[in-house]
C-alpha cells in the first residue's frame, strides 16, 4: 500500500514539475532568464527519475 502512495505522489510530482516548467518557457519568452528553463528542466528530469524508480520497485514487489 505504501508503494502506490509513494508512486501516486511521484506521479503528481511530475505533473506539477511539468507545469512548472511550462511557466518557465513563458516567462522565458517573456523576457526572463534562461535559468529558469533549465532550473525547471532539472526539476523535471529529478521528479520523472523518482516516479519511475518508484514503478519499478512497485512491479519488483507485486511480482514477488
Amino acid at each position: 500500500m505504501a508503494n502506490r502512495i509513494s508512486t501516486l505522489i511521484s506521479a503528481f510530482g511530475v505533473l506539477a514539475s511539468t507545469m512548472l516548467l511550462l511557466l518557465a518557457v513563458g516567462e522565458y519568452r517573456a523576457g526572463a532568464s534562461v535559468l529558469w528553463v533549465g532550473l525547471g528542466a532539472l526539476i523535471l528530469t529529478s521528479a520523472v527519475a523518482s516516479l519511475v524508480r518508484d514503478v519499478r520497485r512497485s512491479r519488483q514487489n507485486a511480482s514477488a
